[in-house]
């Protein structure tokens, strides 16, 4: 729970107007944090500062509150004011006066079958045969044979069904490599 743990009766700032100041500090976890408030005298204006310091324990706020120079209250106080600085500004109006339309994607798959290749054979290649093949090796035959249907590698005469995955293999690396 917060308390006052110091007071400075008479503070005048720099525009003259008169403040109580008022050292406050509370136990956080395993240490003190402490903050000023200042009062005005007439009653007009009450601001605090953000945490100004840690201490060990509540003891050591007290000290510290007690070694406040008038410099560190006037340093106090205006980062009190400047907490409280509020800027109005006009915002500017919209370009639009609804948003975008949703954006409707339609995929369309070549052939009755709807196969699909889960990798391009011909960019895979262009970085090189030993890496098509490795990566064409890690793949099951079914794959291979989306990848030829999908790429229009063979003839639809030869029945991929027969060939086996090292047979898939050369068919594509031979379509994807230059001659």
């Amino acid at each position: 729970m917060a308390e006052v743990v110091s007071v400075i009766e008479t503070f005048v700032a720099a525009d003259g107007t008169r403040y109580s100041a008022r050292v406050c500090g509370r136990p956080s976890g395993h240490i003190w944090e402490g903050w000023i408030e200042f009062v005005a005298l007439d009653g007009s204006d009450v601001r605090r500062t953000p945490r100004e310091t840690t201490q060990p324990d509540r003891d050591a706020l007290v000290y510290w509150a007690h070694g406040l120079s008038v410099t560190y209250l006037e340093g106090a106080l205006a980062r009190a004011r400047e907490r409280l600085k509020i800027t109005r500004r006009e915002l500017p109006e919209p370009y639009f006066d609804e948003p975008a339309p949703a954006v409707v994607t339609e995929t369309i798959l070549a052939g009755p079958s709807m196969d699909r290749a889960v990798l391009d054979p011909f960019s895979v290649g262009a970085k090189g045969e030993d890496l098509l093949r490795r990566e064409l090796g890690a793949l099951r035959a079914w794959h291979l044979r989306n990848i030829v249907r999908a790429y229009e590698l063979a003839d639809e005469s030869l029945d991929l069904e027969a060939l086996s995955a090292p047979e898939l293999i050369e068919l594509i690396v031979s379509a994807v490599q230059p001659a």
